[in-house]
């Protein structure tokens, strides 16, 4: 006899199954021009000068879409263009408007030291766009208009209190 749970479980398998097929968003590199670009040009390029162009060593190759993707964990991006000079397929151009990155920063108040009442500025220090505001030494917010999502606040929070949430890059730039 199968229970309610296993029923259910059951008639929503297909459902979940093709939600985790889906390709997830991923932190893009500067400049590029589109997320269909990246997706069919990236993985056919060899040579990788993204990768190898970047300084401060955040750009990676996702090993399931073999694209090209940003990690903070123990650096920004400083938008020096190198990675768009680099790039041979043209997927990173600096004839792009911005060169923002497709994400948006969030404080947890929960973890972040600020909010519970010490004084900790490790975010602020680093941040290229002073996007950073406190309400009097405490409870910092991130002013999503200012902030190019560099990622340097998230290297620097000793509590991971900062987290992004990636949002879909526009197809025609």
């Amino acid at each position: 006899m199968v229970s309610r749970r296993g029923f259910f479980k059951s008639i929503t398998k297909p459902l979940r199954q093709s939600e985790e097929e889906e390709t997830p968003f991923l932190i893009r590199p500067p400049y590029g021009k589109s997320e269909s670009l990246f997706q069919s040009e990236c993985p056919s390029c060899e040579s990788q000068a993204c990768v190898t162009s970047c300084d401060e060593k955040i750009i990676y190759i996702d090993e399931n879409t073999k694209t090209p993707t940003l990690t903070f964990d123990k650096n920004g991006c400083t938008f020096c263009d190198e990675c768009a000079i680099a790039c041979e397929k043209d997927v990173l151009s600096l004839t792009n408007s911005s060169p923002y990155l497709n994400a948006i920063f969030q404080i947890s108040i929960e973890s972040c030291v600020a909010h519970q009442g010490v004084i900790c500025y490790s975010c602020k220090e680093p941040c290229i766009d002073d996007a950073i505001l406190f309400n009097g030494m405490l409870n910092p917010i991130i002013d999503n208009e200012s902030c190019s999502a560099c990622g340097f606040c998230i290297s620097r929070c000793p509590t991971e209190a900062i987290s992004y949430i990636v949002i879909p890059q526009e197809e025609s730039k």
